[in-house]
């Protein structure tokens, strides 16, 4: 196996963090039969959830401002509230960004935690897996793709798990092992969905046929009987290739030239609507950099319109598919930035102690703001959450159980989350 690293995420605090991926593996170290194997082994003796509903998931890394998206302040001093103004949404009563006219039209459709606090970590390790990248160093809990991932892989060639940003440690699966890191669908990932070079469907049969007569033979020696089941491994691996379910799905030129004009610049949304469309269960993405301690509203301007237009096409495409209460939305980053701005280069620095996150779908209570922060933004005062509760809520929404628990790598028994009171006016 050969481990390619990506582009380096830089934040503020010195760490650079670096995606990677695997050729020739959905995982490392795996061949693609292997990986199905691995699955179903994790998978067997799991009841599959009666819940057939999937996520996707969008990581604003960085630490979007709270204060300049939905929880804006205008009646604050100056050096609070910023440069923007908010805009009624078509729920009364609810307030957003200027910048977000397309939400604002279809906020019955959407929901906000206003009222969120996190931890001061440049990470996606709290947001997807309910515990601070620092937890994880020691107890690798898994991201919540890998958890979807463990209850329902096994039965179908379309991989649970994919992710549109490579991999970090928020991604990863922890203890319950690599067969469930997400597929990563870019670049030298999509070599395990493509046939190799010269080989055409026809021959691509004889090497099925091939590898089937050795394994046989092989089989035919081996007394213990751990050959048994190998060549059906292998043979759901040429199928997931020659099926090409995936590929068509990440191949954008597929979709109407009118509906690709709408996600000009922002085709991670498309491409998530498409894999969920195909079967995928839980989709990451993200969009754009967040780390505003300098031109926070110069950036903004630029990636709050993109946002909004990604968002407002992703959730009408699939409510126009009747998939609205099939599908969970969530849209959040780490932290949230500080409620006063910082010096002449109207930046704002990180803030934990309050955040918001977007929702929607999963057959959630939508067209509300739920929870305030204090009159400048600054900490939760009505409806305090932790982002862990709101994690278990879209488990339960997409109808997994996070008192759960799972065997880490010692044996013991592990919840998916300790903190699992959820946002019940979500449900």
């Amino acid at each position: 196996m050969l481990t390619l690293w990506g582009a380096r995420q830089r934040y503020c605090d010195g760490i650079s963090r670096r995606s990677f991926l695997q050729i020739g593996a959905f995982g490392a170290g795996l061949s693609l039969a292997g990986m199905l194997k691995a699955r179903a082994g994790d998978s067997a003796g799991n009841a599959k959830s009666a819940s057939v509903k999937s996520a996707i998931m969008i990581y604003l890394g960085g630490g979007p401002s709270h204060m300049d998206m939905y929880d804006l302040k205008p009646d604050a001093p100056v050096e609070f509230r910023g440069e923007f103004k908010p805009i009624p949404t078509n729920v009364p009563g609810v307030q957003i960004c200027e910048l977000f006219p397309m939400q604002a039209r279809m906020w019955d459709k959407l929901a906000v935690v206003r009222s969120l606090s996190s931890v001061d970590e440049h990470s996606d390790s709290l947001v997807m897996t309910g515990y601070s990248e620092n937890q994880n160093r020691t107890q690798h809990h898994p991201s919540f793709g890998s958890v979807v991932s463990k209850l329902r892989a096994g039965a179908s060639d379309i991989p649970p798990y994919v992710s549109l940003r490579g991999m970090s440690p928020g991604t990863e699966p922890g203890y319950l092992g690599i067969a469930h890191r997400p597929f990563t669908a870019e670049g030298q990932g999509m070599a395990d969905l493509r046939l190799a070079g010269g080989i055409d469907a026809s021959r691509q049969e004889d090497r099925k046929a091939l590898l089937g007569g050795f394994d046989d033979a092989r089989r035919d020696i081996d007394a213990s009987g751990t050959m048994k089941g190998l060549d059906a491994f292998n043979a759901r691996a040429f199928d997931m290739i020659a099926s090409g379910t995936v590929r068509n799905a990440l191949d954008l030129t597929n979709e109407e030239p009118r509906s690709r004009d709408r996600y000009r610049g922002i085709e991670q949304f498309l491409t998530a609507r498409r894999l969920i469309e195909a079967g995928v269960c839980c989709v990451t993405l993200t969009y754009g950099g967040w780390d505003t301690h300098s031109s926070n509203f110069k950036t903004l301007r630029q990636q709050l319109p993109m946002v909004d237009r990604g968002i407002a096409n992703m959730i009408q495409d699939l409510r126009d598919r009747g998939m609205q209460d099939d599908v969970v939305t969530v849209m959040w980053g780490e932290f949230g930035r500080t409620p006063k701005v910082n010096g002449s280069d109207g930046g704002r620095d990180h803030w934990s102690p309050a955040m918001s996150a977007l929702v929607a779908g999963g057959g959630m209570k939508m067209g509300q703001a739920i929870g305030a922060t204090s009159a400048r933004g600054e900490y939760p005062h009505d409806r305090p959450y932790k982002v862990p509760q709101l994690l278990s809520t879209l488990y339960q929404a997409i109808g997994i159980d996070p008192s759960a628990t799972f065997a880490n790598g010692s044996g013991r028994p592990m919840y998916i989350l300790d903190d699992r009171d959820p946002v019940t006016e979500l449900l």
